[in-house]
């Protein structure tokens, strides 16, 4: 039997890259899958369309994760849409992977772009956790994508740093908060990924000597290598796993 057989799924930020990725995993698990999106409607219609394809289920959600009332937003359509598929409103499994990325260096960080970083990256996963928790079953999952640049220096991406920093920290907590609940909470550390946001530097001659110069294994990461371990952190086999930091960055900068 499939692991995640009979397991609901929320996928924040799952119509591309990471989050897609961690989408058609869990499907391929035999999760009822919630696809998150934001702006990218077609692109989520094209994930749930792969899921269903490959024999799975999924269907998508839309909501802005930049404020409160956009969380608001997202319970009540995940509400909605669950009862409508199963005549239960309950879920098994949060993937906190939605999440906004900048260009600007330390210098030229303002005001405005820190406070949507924060909104984003962190506001959003925090009360979204809040909301969902009494739709969360016991004994479910919750895995927080945050970033490798926790443990590696790049001071080129410094307030995007410190959101993922943030991330981290609340991961420890919430998994001493969670508990007594047989919650488990875990953070995965992507390195560098090959997907549609990198692409544009990634998918040069310096882009591609440069991130296989970073990992061990002498290549980018793929949103599969990410998706396996966030499968793993989802399912019973990981029931004795929480409040771990998982880095998953190939071996960058050991």
């Amino acid at each position: 039997m499939k692991r995640l057989h009979g397991k609901t799924a929320l996928v924040t930020g799952g119509s591309r890259g990471i989050g897609k990725g961690i989408a058609l995993r869990l499907a391929e698990e035999g999760a009822l899958v919630a696809v998150h999106y934001g702006n990218n409607r077609e692109a989520a219609t094209d994930v749930v369309r792969a899921i269903k394809d490959n024999g799975g289920n999924a269907f998508s959600i839309e909501a802005k994760l930049n404020s409160v009332a956009g969380v608001a937003e997202l319970i009540e359509s995940l509400r909605s849409e669950l009862t409508r598929a199963n005549g239960d409103s309950k879920f098994d499994i949060l993937i906190n992977n939605a999440g906004i990325g900048t260009s600007n260096t330390f210098e030229e960080t303002t005001e405005e772009s820190f406070d949507e970083l924060f909104a984003v990256n962190v506001k959003a996963p925090y009360f979204l956790i809040q909301q969902a928790l009494p739709l969360l079953r016991n004994e479910g999952r919750i895995v927080n994508i945050s970033s490798g640049v926790t443990r590696i220096a790049y001071p080129q991406l410094m307030a995007y740093n410190l959101t993922k920093g943030a991330i981290n920290t609340f991961t420890l907590h919430l998994a001493q908060l969670l508990g007594p609940r047989g919650i488990t909470v875990n953070a995965v550390l992507p390195g560098i990924v090959d997907t549609d946001v990198n692409a544009s530097w990634l998918h040069t001659p310096e882009g591609q000597k440069f991130a296989s110069e970073q990992s061990a294994f002498g290549r980018a990461g793929q949103p599969s290598d990410i998706a396996d371990i966030v499968a793993f952190l989802s399912s019973s086999d990981s029931r004795w796993v929480t409040g771990q930091l998982v880095d998953a960055t190939g071996g960058s900068h050991l």
